[in-house]
Formats: structure tokens, sequence, C-alpha cells
């Protein structure tokens, strides 16, 4: 009689371990978000933010990482200022720099003053751009070449996305240059 309660315990024990078991659905999950994530509607509402609608704004005064802050603002006033006190933080540059100034030059600049400075780049002499400078016709410093190149003249546009701070100070040296010989 022993020997068939322990095979009905048996049993009973190897049906309810089985019957609480589902291979698509475990029972027990030790990191339920991994299993289950949660998905958004996209362009929908979203209680993420404080106003449930748009994304918050970056706290005041802040600024991107790896900006340089100029201060000298986008005004014919702000150009004055930069011409007469900008300065290249640089400093004398070597061979290596004015070799690099001078590609920076010819890649973003000559186009239209020629790689010569001298106003007759490509696009002048195709009629698409006329009124381009000579750099030896204009009283220009770094500072005002740094300044135009930072926030574009007339229809020179800004090349502050395409050049960093420091390539922008190398291609004004380089003006500066050009505009001596």
């Amino acid at each position: 009689m022993k020997r068939v309660y322990k095979i009905a315990l048996l049993a009973a024990i190897t049906v309810l371990g089985s019957s609480c078991h589902n291979d698509k659905k475990p029972n027990y999950q030790y990191m339920p978000n991994m299993y289950e994530a949660v998905s958004y509607e996209t362009y929908s509402e979203s209680n993420a933010f404080k106003n449930g609608k748009e994304g918050q704004l970056p706290a005041p005064g802040s600024i991107n990482r790896g900006f340089e802050v100029y201060d000298y603002p986008n005004t014919t006033a702000g150009y004055d200022a930069a011409k007469a006190n900008s300065k290249s933080p640089i400093g004398t540059l070597s061979d290596a720099d004015m070799e690099k100034a001078k590609g920076l030059f010819e890649i973003y600049c000559a186009i239209c003053h020629g790689t010569a400075g001298d106003g007759k780049g490509k696009l002048v002499k195709q009629e698409k751009f006329l009124g381009v400078p000579s750099y030896k016709d204009r009283v220009i410093t770094e500072g005002s070449v740094f300044h135009v190149e930072t926030y574009g003249l007339n229809a020179m546009g800004s090349h502050a996305n395409q050049l960093s701070s420091h390539e922008r100070w190398l291609v004004a040296a380089y003006v500066i240059k050009l505009k001596g010989e």
C-alpha cells in the first residue's frame, strides 16, 4: 500500500510541475523590462516630458559641447570692434600651419576670391558672382577676416559650420599673408 501512495504522490507532483510550465511565456522574469519593452506610438504625446508634448529646453546659459564663444555680434558695430580688437589666439604660424591654411583657403575661398586673393576666382570669371573684392584693395585685419568667416558678409555666407574656430583663424592669417604679397 505504501508503494501505491508513493507512486500517486510522484504522479501528483509531476502533474503539478508540468501544468505550471509554459514554453511561450516563462513564469518568472528576472528583468521584465528586457522581455516586454515599453513601446511608444510615433509622434504621440508622452508623459516623459513636463508638458507632455515637446522636449525640454536646455538650461538657460548652457552652450553646446565643443562650442567656442565668439564675443562680437553679427552687426556692423560688431564687425568694426572685431576689426579693431580681435587678435588670433594661435600666435605665430609654422610652415605646416601655413600649408594647412593654404589648403583650406583653396577649398573654401579660392573658388570666389581666387588663389591670389585678387577677387578673380573661377565663379567670378564665369560671372556667377560679381563684386568679389580683392584683398589688396581692402583695409582688413585678422579679426575682420575671422568675423566675416564666422558670420558672412553681403553675398558671402558663414563658414562657421564648415570650418572650426582654429581653422578660421588659420585662413584669416593666410588671407593677411596674401594681402601683404
